[in-house]
């Protein structure tokens, strides 16, 4: 600030008031000052600055547990863009899928200071997360809070899997190789739930020799994939929990040239372009992003009057979508067959 002083020719008194917009400067002075600072380059020390003012600058953290799937990116940018409309900067860390290394980043991002938290949380264990104990307002996203009172932004995963399970019923499927996520994570468990709920609603028993959990990656799937075709009794249908694993069955149907009927939980890019048939339960991750930074500004008392409001659930619907054309009737076997 003295460098931008000396230059324009004033104090820094008054290079101060310009940067606070103080209308007691002259509209003279401060067309040098702003000369000033663009010649130099200036920005204001904004850590200096909150150290002096007692607190943090307007800054919150966001937890996710794996930035490279796709999913994570977009609920990030959906709380990024609602926060940004109200000055507010993200910190994002990512987790891993690991406790250990969520609970290094909480407690990191606590010292800090910032003004609360949205999670994706790693596990089903949240004690760590308790928003009373951090003295910081945490928001969940994707995943029920277990053990601790807090706002959160919930997929529909259960109807979701649920309804799109049924329809492969419907269709005639009774070996539906299942490809699952960790039942430690919500998004696993309900997933799986939905899952299991569509068969017992049709009278039927899910076989376990087609399950295939936990899986997390593309090669993952791959593996679990080409385990479930090479059965004596394959599968004629293969439901994927999330999208990179229906990446990593789609590649091994291709290679093998099977007819197998593919359905998936997320939509991704150029999925439309796969050139089989693809039911895709969809949503808008984005939103749960958008969704989650909302309910953190009412706790911030930057939105609504909720800011001591009971913790909260908000519920993202889903939406079936098909690629290609729609389930095809499968008639099982006749026992003769069999």
């Amino acid at each position: 600030m003295q460098d931008v002083a000396r230059r324009a020719g004033v104090s820094p008194m008054t290079v101060s008031r310009v940067l606070h917009d103080n209308p007691s400067v002259s509209d003279d002075n401060r067309r040098k000052v702003i000369t000033a600072v663009e010649e130099l380059g200036y920005r204001r020390n904004e850590v200096a600055r909150s150290l002096r003012l007692g607190r943090a600058p307007d800054l919150v953290g966001l937890l996710v547990a794996n930035l490279a799937n796709p999913f994570y990116s977009a609920v990030a940018l959906g709380v990024e863009s609602t926060l940004s409309d109200h000055g507010i900067r993200v910190m994002v860390a990512n987790t891993a899928e690991q406790v250990d290394h969520e609970r290094k980043a909480i407690a990191d991002l606590v010292s800090r200071r910032i003004d609360g938290i949205i999670v994706l949380p790693a596990g089903n264990e949240h004690t760590h997360l308790d928003p009373v104990r951090l003295e910081t307002p945490i928001i969940f996203a994707a995943s029920q809070p277990s053990g601790v009172d807090a706002d959160a932004v919930l997929l529909d995963d259960f109807n979701g899997t649920r309804l799109a399970t049924a329809r492969l019923l419907a269709a005639g499927h009774r070996r539906i190789g299942f490809l699952g996520l960790p039942p430690a994570a919500w998004t696993g468990a309900e997933r799986f739930r939905g899952f299991c709920a569509a068969f017992d609603e049709a009278g039927l028993e899910f076989d376990a020799r087609y399950d295939r959990r936990p899986l997390r990656t593309v090669a993952a799937a791959e593996k679990a994939t080409m385990d479930l075709l090479s059965q004596v009794d394959p599968p004629t249908a293969l439901f994927c929990a999330n999208n990179r694993l229906t990446i990593g069955a789609f590649r091994v149907l291709r290679a093998r040239d099977q007819r197998v009927d593919l359905v998936g939980f997320d939509d991704f890019e150029l999925a439309d372009t796969l050139g089989i048939p693809l039911t895709i339960v969809a949503y808008d991750p984005m939103e749960i992003g958008r969704q989650a930074a909302r309910l953190l500004l009412d706790r911030l008392g930057r939105g609504s009057d909720d800011r001591d409001a009971p913790p909260r659930r908000l519920v993202i619907p889903t939406t079936i979508i098909y690629y290609g054309q729609a389930v095809e009737s499968h008639h099982p076997p006749s026992s003769e067959e069999n």
